[in-house]
């Protein structure tokens, strides 16, 4: 018996899921590769399909479509993009009905997080924040020895909590929550327990002030040691 395939768009040649064809057309995945999901898997994209008909998650998806179409604006000369993400948020909250935010953030980032706070608030918007040192929980609390802390190893340094972030801000019922610059792992805690819809304003990238794709564009040259084979 053979070994299904696992699906591994990013070596498509063929981008059979963005067909250039007219609307009353169907797409054809004749020519896609076998490592395709259309051709691997599709009972999986056809059982998700019954997801959408949920109400709320058909008018929510409808929404965020709706978003993602007006980042363009089409003109003589083509398309156009527009929209930065930060009036993303503004503009899809609004679309949302939404009027209660939650900001889970570093406290790297805390600059950020009150001018972010105040653009929000300057919109009408009623915004939510917890650090991500709330508790004040030392680090030791969770198995962290002197020598693994980033300060002095005789000094007190708190432990990110991404749990009490998430727990906080479903305990205020907020609509949406936003996630700004949490550390990798620590965001993935908050991902995992949050319970209220969520999106993400920006990463963690200490080195390329939180654009990881920059270490991307120059993996051929400045970072060229990323892409080099162990």
């Amino acid at each position: 018996m053979s070994k299904r395939m696992s699906p591994v768009c990013t070596k498509c040649p063929s981008r059979a899921c963005m067909p250039s064809i007219k609307a009353n057309e169907h797409p054809v995945i004749d020519k896609a590769p076998n490592f395709c999901p259309m051709k691997c898997m599709p009972e999986v994209i056809e059982k998700t399909l019954s997801e959408y008909d949920t109400p709320d998650i058909k008018e929510f998806a409808r929404m965020a479509s709706l978003q993602e179409g007006e980042c363009y604006e089409r003109l003589s000369d083509g398309l156009r993009t527009k929209n930065p993400r930060i009036l993303e948020l503004i503009e899809f909250s609004q679309k949302c009905g939404y009027t209660k935010l939650g900001l889970a953030f570093c406290l790297g980032l805390a600059n950020e997080a009150r001018l972010l706070t105040e653009i929000l608030e300057n919109k009408g918007f009623e915004v939510v924040s917890v650090s991500c040192k709330v508790g004040a929980i030392p680090k030791e609390r969770i198995g962290i020895r002197p020598e693994e802390k980033i300060v002095e190893p005789d000094r007190w340094e708190s432990m990110c909590n991404p749990i009490a972030q998430a727990e906080i801000l479903n305990a205020e019922g907020v609509d949406f929550a936003v996630m700004l610059g949490l550390c990798i792992g620590h965001d993935t805690l908050f991902i995992k327990y949050c319970r209220v819809p969520m999106t993400v304003i920006a990463v963690k990238d200490r080195v390329t002030g939180h654009n990881p794709l920059a270490a991307l564009y120059t993996s051929n040259s400045y970072y060229r040691r990323l892409a080099r084979k162990i």
